[in-house]
């Protein structure tokens, strides 16, 4: 049963946060971010912590995610206007994507040593020598 509960909240989960990204407008936004809050509490509830779960709803969605809320309805901020200048900027947000993409593959590819620079990697001072000396 536990299985069932988790691939909805990973559903939910997911689906909300694409809708997060993709809507249209920022209240609908806001009101998705409550759905993902609430769909990783109950992650939280079926790993068993409580706690977490309601310091997640307490915090984030009663207070963050409500201040996000009015903020967005009070500003009353014109997106379409914002929408337009996005072509300007393009490539150059396609070129700092690559680059952090890259810096991920980087981080994660498995790097092979030789077998000299393994020895470096105990102690590259000898083990008498203290930097307490005066």
């Amino acid at each position: 049963m536990a299985l069932y509960f988790f691939y909805f909240f990973a559903f939910t989960a997911i689906s909300s946060s694409f809708f997060v990204i993709f809507a249209n407008n920022p209240v609908h936004s806001v009101l998705w971010l409550i759905v993902t809050f609430f769909s990783v509490a109950g992650f939280f509830i079926l790993v068993g912590a409580e706690f977490l779960a309601l310091l997640l709803m307490i915090v984030y969605v009663g207070a963050l995610a409500v201040l996000f809320l009015f903020v967005v309805m009070m500003l009353n901020i014109n997106f379409a206007g914002l929408r337009s200048g996005v072509a300007q900027y393009l490539p150059f947000g396609i070129l700092i994507g690559l680059v952090i993409f890259i810096e991920l593959i980087l981080a994660f590819v498995p790097w092979d040593f030789k077998e000299q620079s393994v020895n470096n990697l105990s102690s590259p001072i000898s083990v008498s020598e203290t930097n307490t000396v005066a």
